[in-house]
């Protein structure tokens, strides 16, 4: 099937996905579903080009497993989150900056759907790699195994401190978050890498780069990283304001002194 027609039927898929969830939101007051939409369609996009695609079978099966297992399980984390606590203070904001707006609110749950087709680019060009087995979908799975078990233990984490009552309005240091601000971003960020390596020798493999490169302006500069911790010094204040000075923002590393 011709790469632009595959593209098309994944925005329609979408399309109408984000619409109901959109729907959802509306009824909930709880715009926070879009992420676990975001991390299930765009895992499904990577089974969806598995099956379309005219690539290594090999290959085509290995996408399937680990985009469809990625977004599965970052999917039902975040849907967990949602389904158990109040709006995310994120979506909160916009609420309140766009006065309960669901026409503006639609178009956000639409920019989401296009934000699949754009991130599943990666999916697209390991799906017409006709090379099968070799080091570099070893380094690919390799690479997406350590990403995704980091990402885990991460969330676990932050999940396990929020739990106790004792640490409201306090921040995580526990673990990973000692030495990363976000260490789930970090992770997810470099398990875009891995669709690198297994796309080597596509046609358009060079298509694949688009995941760690956009992903990484959108975590550091859009919507992640900037609305993450807008929303944390509003509710925890000068105790993430110190956070910040200690310990590197996204990239691992030794923590630092904090200075008064």
């Amino acid at each position: 099937m011709n790469p632009w027609i595959e593209l098309a039927v994944l925005w329609l898929l979408v399309a109408l996905m984000m619409t109901l969830g959109w729907l959802w939101q509306r009824s909930h007051a709880n715009a926070g579903i879009v992420d676990a939409l975001w991390a299930g369609g765009l895992g499904g996009s990577a089974v969806l080009f598995a099956l379309l695609g005219d690539g290594s079978l090999l290959l085509r099966v290995i996408l399937a497993v680990l985009g469809g297992l990625w977004g599965a399980r970052l999917a039902v984390h975040l849907w967990t989150r949602v389904r158990g606590e109040p709006e995310d203070g994120r979506y909160q904001s916009l609420r309140a900056h766009w006065h309960g707006s669901q026409l503006k609110f639609f178009a956000f749950f639409q920019f989401q759907a296009l934000l699949i087709v754009l991130f599943a680019l990666p999916f697209l060009a390991v799906a017409r790699n006709p090379r099968g087995f070799g080091p570099w979908l070893l380094a690919g799975v390799a690479i997406w195994l350590v990403s995704v078990i980091g990402e885990s233990i991460a969330d676990r984490q932050l999940a396990r401190f929020r739990a106790d009552p004792a640490n409201r309005g306090r921040t995580c240091r526990d673990g990973l978050w000692r030495y990363s601000r976000h260490p789930n971003y970090f992770f997810e960020w470099v398990h875009w890498f891995a669709y690198i390596c297994i796309a080597i020798g596509s046609p358009i493999a060079w298509l694949a780069w688009a995941g760690p490169l956009v992903m990484y302006v959108f975590l550091r500069w859009i919507s992640g990283i900037p609305y993450t911790e807008a929303q944390a010094l509003r509710s925890r204040g000068d105790d993430y304001r110190a956070y910040q000075r200690s310990t590197s923002m996204l990239i691992p590393w030794f923590p630092k002194r904090s200075s008064p």
